[in-house]
């Protein structure tokens, strides 16, 4: 079973996906839920396909609010059903001088990683354009209040809100068609933010490309269903649909685009 897994997904992936068939076998030989740190949309989707259609296993996932992009994700016996409470998220929202500063989200996920936790400890960061808002793994939640004390040279405070204090994000993903000759990165990246192959692959070669939030500098990696794509100035887009491939041979993808 395992070996027909692998086939599905990225030998980058392989790691991941050992260590969901390790989630997946404590929860059928203990009959009892397991919670996921969060997860990004891609490692969401390969845990999905790998309970596939085990009957004795049900995947519900959360991430603190209806949209969000990062979640949680519990693994469990069909017999459970879990509440919102049990996904244990906090939300933390970051109090800066809001008329002499401004934060983005890289800045933000860059202090947040330097406390020493890894990225699956946080979910999504949002923001209304002024307010920012952090989704954090409840256990963590005092110690990152008590390490993230300034961003760059702003000086701010973290303070735990209520679900009802949920800031409603300006993120607006608009869903696009795209036609593109292959799935490689720079093919991708130039196709959808309408920039030259040759400039797409600089940019990916200089670091200014993510994927999944973790840079990736090979030009040629082909990227799938669910991947989520960031550059640099110009925006993000995640692989929605891949529909198939047209008489000419090329891919026809529907993307969700987030264009700065």
């Amino acid at each position: 079973m395992i070996e027909n897994v692998y086939q599905h997904f990225r030998k980058e992936e392989q790691p991941f996906i050992d260590t969901v068939i390790g989630w997946i076998r404590s929860v059928e030989n203990q009959y009892t839920p397991y919670l996921t740190n969060f997860l990004d949309p891609r490692q969401l989707h390969i845990v999905k396909t790998i309970v596939g259609k085990n009957n004795e296993i049900i995947i519900h996932s959360f991430g603190g609010y209806e949209a969000a992009e990062r979640v949680r994700a519990f693994i469990c016996p069909a017999y459970f059903t879990p509440t919102q409470d049990d996904f244990e998220i906090s939300i933390s929202e970051i109090r800066y001088p809001t008329k002499f500063a401004t934060l983005s989200h890289g800045k933000v996920l860059g202090t947040l990683l330097s406390t020493g936790l890894k990225r699956d400890y946080f979910g999504d960061i949002v923001s209304d354009g002024v307010r920012w808002q952090v989704f954090v793994e409840k256990t963590t939640i005092n110690y990152v209040e008590q390490q993230v004390i300034s961003i760059g040279k702003v000086s701010v405070r973290m303070e735990e809100k209520k679900y009802t204090d949920i800031l409603i994000p300006i993120d607006n993903w608009t869903i696009e068609s795209e036609t593109v000759s292959s799935m490689r990165l720079d093919t991708v990246v130039s196709s959808v933010f309408k920039i030259s192959r040759q400039r797409a692959k600089q940019m990916i070669e200089s670091g200014k490309v993510k994927l999944n939030w973790v840079e990736l500098s090979r030009p040629d990696f082909e990227i799938g269903l669910l991947d989520i794509v960031s550059v640099r100035g110009y925006g993000r887009l995640q692989v929605q649909e891949i529909e198939g491939k047209t008489k000419k041979d090329k891919w026809r993808l529907q993307l969700g685009v987030l264009h700065k």
